[in-house]
């Protein structure tokens, strides 16, 4: 009884993060009249004030919203894009901050996408690791080529929880260091959306801590396997 309570509450922990960022951003993405502009079109007008016009501000259908550091490009979907909606604002303000982390050189941010290539080869290892990995360890017969077998999978997924937990940071420095100051200051939304722009801000951290209790879930049980 104990054991399934544990699991219960291990589930919500990472399903309620992912539920709460869908929510908010689903709760502020009605189009406002009173907006000026779309998502891309504030995205473009930030990074020109910034002197960023050579970052492009272009539309991604498969992604998600994210910049693009390699091709200089802040990249929102659809709705973020032609939105002009809380949700579209805030996003685009978010994503511009990452284009700023880039431009001025700060050192998460590089150490960041450092990581991030790291993560994307052992990703792919991972990958293939993952699905050969039950046959392997039916194939093995010995302790130490087991526990280097579980190794394997432990530091291929230990890349990927340093990246999540460098990220957060990084996420959060965007949103509420960069982000929320851009609106409030250039009086981008009014002050009465402020605590709504906030929680869109919030949820878009949200979305990478999801993302790091999902690997520290799998890297447990791998150690768990380990021991």
């Amino acid at each position: 009884m104990l054991i399934a309570l544990a699991g219960l509450v291990l589930l919500g922990v990472i399903v309620l993060p992912q539920f709460l960022v869908r929510r908010t951003f689903a709760r502020h993405a009605a189009d406002r009249a009173d907006i000026p502009g779309t998502g891309g079109e504030l995205a473009r007008h930030l990074l020109d004030n910034f002197a960023l016009a050579h970052v492009a501000v272009e539309v991604t259908d498969r992604d998600g919203d994210h910049y693009d550091s390699t091709n200089k490009a802040v990249r929102l979907s659809e709705a973020n894009f032609s939105g002009r909606s809380l949700t579209a604002v805030a996003v685009a303000a978010h994503e511009v901050s990452h284009a700023l982390q880039d431009a001025r050189g700060e050192r998460s941010f590089a150490v960041r996408q450092s990581l991030a290539g790291l993560a994307a080869s052992t990703d792919r290892l991972a990958g293939v690791f993952f699905i050969a990995a039950p046959v392997l360890m039916i194939l093995v017969h010995t302790p130490l080529a087991l526990i280097a077998l579980v190794l394997v999978g432990v530091a291929l997924l230990a890349v990927r929880v340093v990246v999540m937990l460098v990220t957060l940071p990084v996420e959060f420095d965007a949103s509420f260091a960069k982000a929320l100051p851009i609106l409030e200051q250039g009086n981008y939304v009014a002050p009465a959306d402020l605590p709504a722009v906030r929680a869109v801000l919030r949820a878009a951290a949200l979305t990478y801590l999801a993302a790091a209790l999902i690997s520290l879930v799998n890297l447990a049980r791998w150690v768990r396997l380990l021991r």
